[in-house]
């Protein structure tokens, strides 16, 4: 029973950071909190508006805040509480940071309904290259492979 009533709190919290979000004008009415061991670490809400910024997006700016918190590059056994499904962009640093688990409110269905429509973000990425409505050109530059054979030989780097 604790864990349902601590779900619906965050998730009430996460809510809450989109309405006031509304007020504010920062950006979209989005908001997101991070909890570890039943306690909220860190919290976001959408900031695009405020700093012109498309990535500041509330997921990723908790992620941000979660992560600079903890002094770690990953939200092990941490959970991500979101407004609305994310993003292909959010979905993306999500999987980055590896929190054990993701709850949404809204739909991306619900998002899209007042014009935060990202399926053309999910029907590009399975467009060729060649396809895409951003051209996306390779360009061989025989340097760009010696960071990446620096990076293999590498005895000190941290994998993430």
């Amino acid at each position: 029973m604790t864990e349902a009533i601590d779900k619906i709190k965050f998730m009430s919290e996460a809510v809450r950071l989109s309405l006031e979000n509304m007020k504010i004008g920062e950006g979209g009415p989005f908001g997101a909190v991070i909890v570890k061991n039943g306690q909220i670490i860190a919290k976001g809400n959408n900031q695009v508006l405020k700093y012109n910024d498309p990535t500041a997006h509330a997921e990723i700016v908790a992620i941000r805040e979660a992560c600079k918190i903890l002094g770690t590059f990953q939200l092990d056994d941490c959970e991500l509480y979101t407004s609305c499904e994310p993003c292909p962009m959010c979905l993306g640093a999500i999987y980055w940071a590896r929190p054990k688990t993701v709850y949404y409110a809204n739909s991306r269905q619900d998002a899209a309904s007042i014009g935060f429509d990202d399926a053309f973000i999910y029907e590009e990425i399975n467009t060729s290259f060649g396809q895409r409505k951003i051209p996306m050109i390779h360009v061989h530059h025989e340097e760009a492979i010696r960071a990446f054979e620096l990076w293999q030989e590498k005895n000190d780097k941290t994998l993430y």
